[in-house]
């Protein structure tokens, strides 16, 4: 009985032999292979983590920096930022913080220059968007109207579509183009959703334009009782 167990494990000894003779070097290969896989995954969130950890703590850097009006603080966070971690989320909302913080000192070809990187750098395209905006805001202010319409062309897309229409309609006032400013306006109006606002001010620049508001959209009249609704309504007969 013993010798039949010894062969029946020899006879599987030499199996797993024949198998590993076989494979062995292909399955060490794929283990190491995985195990290396799995290092460089954990690795790179690693990375990851703390280079969104550093980016952020620039980021807040900046924030203060412009909240004190410090521009010589502003501008080095924002460089630090730029050149260290231009990936990241942090790096497009850097850019337009700095932004505000230069148009506030009145210095806008700086404001510029940050609002140019992250509308062709940033990550987000809603931040790309949102640069442009701004972007063709200082140009207008800057009396380059002309300059700033291809910039708005290339905002359209990322949700901004009604605010892009209305800086255009600006734009093309500042250019003596009535009648193409009073499409965009339209346009923005339409656009626009209700409960904002902003749409207040947009009603103002259609009127004085000539154009009621009520004619290119409108108003929303309130639904008609139902009859169930009316018989609940309707005063008792006794």
């Amino acid at each position: 009985m013993a010798s039949s167990l010894d062969l029946q494990e020899q006879e599987q000894l030499d199996q797993l032999k024949a198998f590993w003779n076989r494979w062995g070097n292909l399955l060490t290969w794929l283990l190491t292979l995985v195990l290396l896989a799995f290092a460089g995954y954990n690795g790179w969130n690693w990375w990851q983590r703390d280079q969104g950890a550093k980016a952020g703590a620039l980021h807040a850097e900046l924030e203060r920096a412009a909240q004190a009006g410090e521009t010589d603080r502003v501008t080095a966070a924002w460089g630090d930022l730029k050149s260290r971690y231009p990936s990241s989320v942090y790096a497009g909302q850097g850019a337009l913080v700095a932004a505000k913080a230069m148009i506030d000192k009145g210095r806008s070809d700086a404001a510029l220059e940050a609002l140019q990187w992250a509308a062709d750098s940033a990550k987000d395209p809603g931040l790309q968007a949102l640069a442009r905006l701004r972007w063709a805001g200082v140009l207008l202010d800057q009396g380059k109207a002309q300059d700033a319409l291809p910039v708005l062309d290339k905002a359209r897309g990322a949700g901004f579509d009604p605010l892009v229409d209305d800086r255009r309609a600006d734009a093309l006032l500042a250019l003596d183009k009535a009648d193409e400013a009073r499409e965009a306006l339209k346009a923005a109006y339409k656009g626009m959703p209700l409960e904002l606002d902003y749409r207040r001010v947009i009603e103002a620049k259609l009127m004085a334009l000539g154009v009621d508001p009520a004619e290119v959209v409108p108003p929303v009249k309130p639904a008609k009782p139902t009859s169930v609704s009316s018989a609940l309504l309707a005063p008792s007969a006794a």
